[in-house]
């Protein structure tokens, strides 16, 4: 199983533990909508909130370096957005994440 489609199993799962281990303690993610950058621990705690779900998930492209995927995501509070994903991996680990989102009708 590559790198991304982990992340979505953990995302999709609200796995907490399986973040912590996949996620590198060096992780950052800009948020450019609001100009904060999440940390690990951030994330982490995003993750067991199980507020998103992640389909029709396609990777692009991944390597031991980069990865790139495009998903449907679907949020709790009914708003659901495409979404371009850009991770740079690290020890096997994603230590940097970048999205684009459009949003979509509910």
């Amino acid at each position: 199983m590559s790198i991304i489609e982990k992340m979505t199993k953990i995302i999709n799962d609200g796995d907490s533990a399986g973040a912590e281990h996949l996620i590198h303690d060096d992780y950052q993610f800009p948020m450019h909508s609001s100009g904060k950058k999440l940390s690990k621990a951030d994330v982490i705690k995003w993750v067991g909130m199980k507020d998103v779900h992640k389909e029709k998930v396609r990777v692009l492209f991944e390597n031991d370096e980069v990865g790139f995927e495009h998903a449907f995501v679907s949020f709790k509070d009914g708003n659901k957005e495409a979404v371009m994903t850009y991770y740079k991996f690290k020890d096997g680990k994603v230590v940097h994440q970048e999205t684009g989102a459009t949003k979509l009708p509910k």
